[in-house]
């Protein structure tokens, strides 16, 4: 009986610290103070939780990178106003967000806009710089 309850204690406690590392806080990867704007096509959407990812391809002086877009959950996006419909491939967008701490083509996604100017907000995590 005592075995039967350390182990169901030590599942609950692995499950618990697997799932802390799966979500992070927005500071543990993205830096406030490193503002992005971005215009491009996307590549890919994944409709995923915990977030949901954006992968844009962005031509700065004829050279292509794609930026990987972290957004809220996919079931917050829906309750935002966005369809699976809306983000094939090839659409053009304007995001604002905020880069990865390391420098890379990472980024957490404040809100998108499209050519015809419909915007929406992506659920960022980022509670210190407000919403954009």
């Amino acid at each position: 009986m005592m075995i039967r309850k350390m182990v169901g204690t030590l599942s609950l406690l692995a499950a618990m610290a697997v799932s802390a590392v799966a979500h992070h806080s927005f500071t543990a990867e993205f830096d406030n103070n490193k503002p992005i704007k971005l215009q491009g096509k996307v590549k890919e959407m994944k409709w995923s939780n915990p977030h949901g990812w954006i992968y844009l391809d962005v031509e700065t002086n004829g050279k292509v990178e794609t930026w990987a877009l972290e957004t809220g959950a996919a079931n917050s996006l829906v309750r935002r106003g966005w369809k699976k419909e809306d983000l094939p491939p090839g659409t053009v967008l304007k995001v604002e967000g905020w880069q990865a701490r390391n420098g890379s083509t990472t980024a957490n996604v404040g809100s998108i806009t499209f050519a015809d100017g419909k915007r929406l907000f992506a659920g960022s995590s980022n509670n210190e710089g407000g919403k954009q």
